[in-house]
C-alpha cells in the first residue's frame, strides 16, 4: 500500500512538470481581449487567491480529518454518514457540472482541426476510459490485498484440530463446511475489518487522483489568465470549491486510517495543488496560449479523465457503499436526512459553476 501512494504521488509530480511544457504553442484563435488585460491588478487577484484557496482547502479536507477527535463526528456517527453524503453530491456535481463541460468547450473548440476533433465525442470516450481504468485499479487493488490478507490468516497455524475452529480465526470471513469426507470445503467473502480499511485507502488516493488532475488545470487556467474581470469571480467560486471538496476527500481520509505522516501527505497535497497550479499560470503567463491546440488538447482530455474518475467514484465507492450500508437501509430517518444532503451538497457544487 506504501508503493501505491508513492505511485500516485510521482504521478501527481510528474503533472505538475510536464503540463506546463505540454500547453506550450502558438495560438490560432483569439482569447482575451486586449482591452481586458490588467498584469498588475491581476496578480493582485492571484495572490489574493492563492492565500484564500490554500486556507479554505486546508479547512475543508482537515475538518473531516480532526472531526475524528469529535465524538459527534466519528465515522460510526449519523452525522458522518450525512457529512460523506453532502461531500459526495459536491464532488459528482465537479464531475458533470465543473469538469466535464470544460472538457467538452476544449475538444470541441472552433480552434481544433475538424478532422478527428470534430467527427468523433473525444470527451465522453475518455471519460468513459477512464471510468473503466478507474474500476480496474479498484478492483484489481482491493483484490490483491485482501487475497494477501486472508492467506496471511490462512498461513497461521491452527490452534485446535478437529472440526472445531478456534473463534475468531478467521474473523470477518463467512465459512460454509462440509463434512461428508471428513474434510473441509471454505467459500468465504472477506468483511473483515482490515478488508474495509485496505478498501478506504484504495478508494482515498484515487480520489485524490482525480481531484488531483482538475485542480492543477484550474490552478494553471487562472494563473496564466491576466484578466482581472475573469479572475475576479473565480476566486471566491474555486475558494468554495476546494472548501466542499477538500470535506470529501477529507472524509475518505479519515476513514483510511492512514498514519498521522499519510495523512498529513495526502491533506498537504490537496491543500496546495491549485495554489501551486496558480504559480505556475504566472510564471509561464507569458507563453501560454489558452486556445492553442495543444494546449486546449492536453487540458481536455485531462478534464474528461479526471471527470470520469469523479464521477465513477462518487457514484460506486462513496454513495453506494453509504446508501447500501445495512445501517442506513434500517434507518428511514437517516436515509432521508442522507438524500437531503446529497441533493444540497450537489445543488451547492452546482450553483458555483454559475460563476467558476
Amino acid at each position: 500500500m506504501n508503493k501505491l501512494r508513492q505511485h500516485s504521488f510521482l504521478a501527481f509530480l510528474c503533472l505538475l512538470l510536464i503540463l506546463p511544457t505540454l500547453v506550450f504553442g502558438e495560438c490560432t484563435c483569439d482569447g482575451e481581449e486586449d482591452g481586458d488585460r490588467n498584469k498588475t491588478e491581476a496578480l493582485k487577484y492571484k495572490l489574493a487567491a492563492i492565500a484564500s484557496i490554500l486556507v479554505a482547502s486546508a479547512i475543508g479536507v482537515g475538518i473531516p480529518i480532526l472531526g475524528k477527535t469529535i465524538p459527534a463526528l466519528h465515522p460510526d456517527r449519523n452525522i458522518f454518514f450525512l457529512i460523506k453524503a453532502f461531500a459526495a453530491g459536491v464532488i459528482l456535481a465537479t464531475g458533470f457540472i465543473h469538469v466535464l463541460p470544460d472538457a467538452f468547450e476544449n475538444l470541441t473548440s472552433p480552434c481544433l482541426k475538424e478532422n478527428p476533433w470534430g467527427k468523433f465525442p473525444f470527451t465522453g470516450f475518455v471519460a468513459m476510459v477512464a471510468a473503466i481504468g478507474t474500476l480496474m485499479v479498484d478492483a484489481s487493488a482491493t483484490s490483491y490485498y485482501s487475497r494477501s490478507h486472508f492467506k496471511n490468516n490462512k498461513a497461521q497455524p491452527a490452534e485446535s484440530g478437529g472440526d472445531t475452529e478456534k473463534a475468531g480465526e478467521h474473523e470477518g470471513h463467512v465459512h460454509v463446511h462440509t463434512h461428508a469426507t471428513h474434510g473441509h470445503s471454505h467459500g468465504s467473502v472477506d468483511t473483515s475489518p482490515t478488508t474495509q480499511l485496505l478498501r478506504h485507502r484504495v478508494i482515498s488516493q484515487v480520489l485524490e487522483l482525480g481531484i488531483i488532475v482538475h485542480s492543477v488545470i484550474i490552478g494553471i487556467s487562472l494563473g496564466a489568465s491576466e484578466s482581472p474581470g475573469t479572475i475576479r469571480p473565480l476566486v471566491a467560486a474555486l475558494t468554495f470549491h476546494q472548501f466542499f471538496e477538500g470535506m470529501g476527500l477529507g472524509g475518505c481520509i479519515s476513514q483510511a486510517k492512514f498514519k498521522a505522516r499519510g495523512v498529513a501527505i495526502m491533506a498537504l497535497f490537496f491543500s496546495l495543488t491549485t495554489p501551486v497550479g496558480i504559480a505556475i499560470g504566472i510564471g509561464i503567463t507569458n507563453v501560454y496560449k489558452e486556445n492553442s491546440p495543444t494546449a486546449l488538447i492536453v487540458e481536455g482530455v485531462f478534464n474528461a479523465a479526471s471527470a470520469g474518475i469523479l464521477i465513477y467514484m462518487s457514484l460506486v465507492d462513496l454513495l453506494a457503499a453509504d446508501f447500501m450500508n445495512p445501517k442506513m437501509q434500517s434507518n428511514g430517518r437517516l436515509q432521508a436526512g442522507a438524500n437531503i444532503a446529497l441533493l444540497l451538497g450537489a445543488g451547492f457544487m452546482s450553483l458555483i459553476a454559475k460563476w467558476a
